[in-house]
């Protein structure tokens, strides 16, 4: 029996329910506006205490293995956590997962009708050098957030 698969979007919307998308600053595709020195990242959460959490999204083992050769490492000074979130049926390859990146399991295909589940399965190493957002930059992981919101909006209407 061939597994369910599961597509980026999907992930993020798991991811942002399971990081409780009411309590905390989640934005997917940070790639430009958030300081010259930041690299892509697939999903960004700024917590109430003004620290940022980058979330890898993998749904492909070959992207998974590519990661690796990254030459940011997914590290930055503004980076307190990383984790990877991947599919249930990429867990046999979470070797491929730096050590200190925390790793949630997403379950694709469930049957009671609620969509997908997150589940951590390791918890990421806390960048001791990690320091706070500036109000400078949550306004603008706010207003990057705002920004994905009213294109969709825009793809919305014309579709």
């Amino acid at each position: 029996m061939k597994k369910p698969k599961i597509t980026t979007p999907e992930m993020e919307i798991a991811l942002a329910c399971w990081l409780n998308y009411r309590q905390n600053l989640i934005v997917p595709n940070v790639y430009w506006g958030f300081g010259p020195d930041m690299h892509e990242c697939d999903l960004v959460m700024l917590s109430r205490a003004g620290y940022v959490t980058e979330i890898e999204i993998k749904v492909t083992r070959q992207d998974l293995r590519k990661d690796r050769f990254k030459a940011h490492g997914h590290r930055n000074i503004r980076i307190k956590y990383l984790y990877f979130a991947i599919p249930t049926y990429l867990e046999p390859a979470i070797e491929f997962i730096p050590e200190r990146a925390g790793v949630i399991s997403v379950e694709p295909d469930r049957k009671d009708g609620y969509g997908p589940r997150c589940k951590r399965i390791r918890a990421p190493e806390r960048q001791k050098s990690a320091r706070k957002a500036t109000d400078k930059e949550r306004y603008q992981l706010a207003r990057l957030g705002a920004l994905r919101i009213w294109n969709l909006k825009r793809i919305i209407h014309e579709n």
